[in-house]
């Protein structure tokens, strides 16, 4: 059994844990050219190149941003019609709540601070709480969104969690 997470964007973070929450796999996957639909295609089939019948799957929940609606929404739409296809189930995590999973507060600051970063402050952040959380680290954001995501999957399957934060998260996940 593997611990899968996913985060879909033209850079995808695919990341696969064993059972003792350790690393198989963590890449990030493209598809292929830049060109739609062409690339969306192929990077679903990549995508489900990289999934087994028995793994636990969590997903990043669709992003609220409208400048890239199209491509993403049919990205995550495209992924989760393939796993409903294969008869696979899958977790749906909100964007917030898997950088709240490595964040007791939700805020990806210093503690005390209310102000919510954004951007690459709040990347760098949310890989800098990853890093303290787990020791794993990734030149790439996706990989690192897509590391929490299996860790959820993890928690979610076993249900453990190192902080009373995780647990508030799980609450939230939701079972498709």
């Amino acid at each position: 059994m593997r611990f899968i997470g996913i985060d879909p964007a033209s850079k995808t973070g695919f990341v696969a844990l064993d059972e003792q929450g350790q690393v198989l796999r963590a890449k990030e996957l493209t598809g292929i050219g830049d060109k739609d639909p062409k690339r969306m295609t192929t990077l679903i089939y990549d995508i489900m190149q990289h999934i087994q019948s028995d793994d636990i799957i969590c997903i990043e929940g669709f992003p609220f941003q409208t400048q890239k609606a199209m491509f993403a929404g049919g990205l995550h739409h495209g992924i989760r019609n393939e796993l409903f296809r294969r008869g696979l189930k899958y977790y749906e995590v909100a964007p917030n709540a898997v950088k709240k999973f490595v964040n007791e507060t939700g805020w990806t600051g210093e503690p005390g601070n209310k102000k919510r970063l954004k951007g690459a402050a709040k990347k760098r952040a949310v890989m800098k709480a990853v890093q303290e959380h787990y020791g794993f680290e990734h030149p790439s954001d996706n990989v690192v969104d897509a590391y929490i995501m299996a860790h959820i999957a993890l928690a979610a399957k076993k249900g453990t969690v190192q902080h009373s934060y995780q647990a508030d998260v799980l609450t939230k996940v939701k079972l498709a």
